[in-house]
């Protein structure tokens, strides 16, 4: 505990992305568990006068608790390589790797990681006509928490109008049916399946807001399944180059088996507010949430 309390860890958080609601909310519960720990803690909102700041800050490490573009895309783990500040969570490749949906998607591919088909359009012809068929879904390439995402069922008569704050390029991707499947990776370790309830699509409010969604964990879903889930969050975590804690998404179509498994994404940069999943399947796992962040600031380095 002595040799924490010398150690100087400054929280990233808020920034400039659209995540940046939760991001705060990520911060603050993260900055709390690490004094618990024992840490000196510094909370510092993320602008641009970020490297000044750190500068002046002069911490141990830097818990970065950013989420979104430009704190989980490489941007800021690539100024923390410059200054030689130690960092938690995955450096700058594979951050930047994983935000980008489609490249991703290719890293899954050669790993023989099962993916559904996507494609990526422009705005205008996604909104001129059906770019796939439907059932699809339209979003983001590099967004996460399920911002700007539209669901094109059966029978849609038309495309989707989408937003003026949708980027001209986006992601289409075939529609994935089935239950909700995501798993936590912990260093090399996955911790657990949890199933994601809700009463209609797993958006931005059901992940965030306090009963948006129901976690059940371990998931009550066949051994054969569980297994392939450890094994391919695992996978996902390794080919894309993650270090300390990531989550990668599954969808599963319990009529088909083992082929009704798809892996959709991986988050390098997991959620870590009270409703968040990766804490829920650490704590399953033995460890509480301030021993879960204590880890991912010794994990932190800088360099690799």
């Amino acid at each position: 505990m002595s040799s924490r309390a010398s150690h100087r860890v400054a929280v990233l958080l808020g920034g400039p992305s659209a995540e940046r609601e939760v991001s705060l909310s990520s911060g603050r519960e993260c900055a709390k568990a690490l004094r618990t720990a024992g840490f000196e803690v510094i909370e510092i909102d993320a602008g641009e006068d970020l490297p000044q700041r750190l500068s002046d800050a002069a911490p141990d490490c830097v818990f970065n608790a950013l989420h979104g573009r430009w704190g989980e895309d490489g941007c800021v783990q690539g100024m923390l390589e410059w200054l030689r500040i130690p960092y938690t969570h995955s450096g700058v490749l594979a951050s930047a790797l994983a935000m980008d949906k489609a490249r991703a998607k290719q890293a899954y591919a050669a790993a023989n990681l099962p993916i559904v088909q996507s494609v990526i359009a422009t705005k205008g012809d996604v909104m001129a006509r059906h770019v796939l068929p439907a059932p699809y879904v339209v979003k983001p390439n590099n967004e996460g928490s399920s911002v700007g995402v539209y669901l094109v069922m059966d029978g849609a008569n038309s495309p989707p109008q989408l937003s003026a704050e949708m980027p001209e390029e986006v992601m289409v991707e075939t529609y994935a049916p089935g239950r909700e499947l995501t798993v936590s990776v912990m260093g090399e370790r996955a911790l657990c399946v949890t199933e994601i309830i809700t009463e209609g699509w797993y958006d931005y409010d059901a992940k965030y807001r306090p009963g948006g969604s129901r976690h059940v964990l371990p998931a009550e879903i066949p051994v054969e399944i569980t297994e392939a889930c450890l094994d391919y969050a695992v996978r996902a975590h390794q080919v894309l180059g993650c270090r300390g804690l990531s989550r990668t998404d599954f969808r599963w179509d319990e009529g088909r088996g083992l082929a009704g498994l798809v892996l959709l994404e991986t988050n390098t940069q997991p959620g870590m507010t009270p409703t968040s999943l990766s804490p829920e399947q650490a704590a399953h796992c033995g460890i509480d949430f301030p021993e879960l962040c204590a880890w991912l600031v010794e994990d932190a380095s800088c360099g690799r």
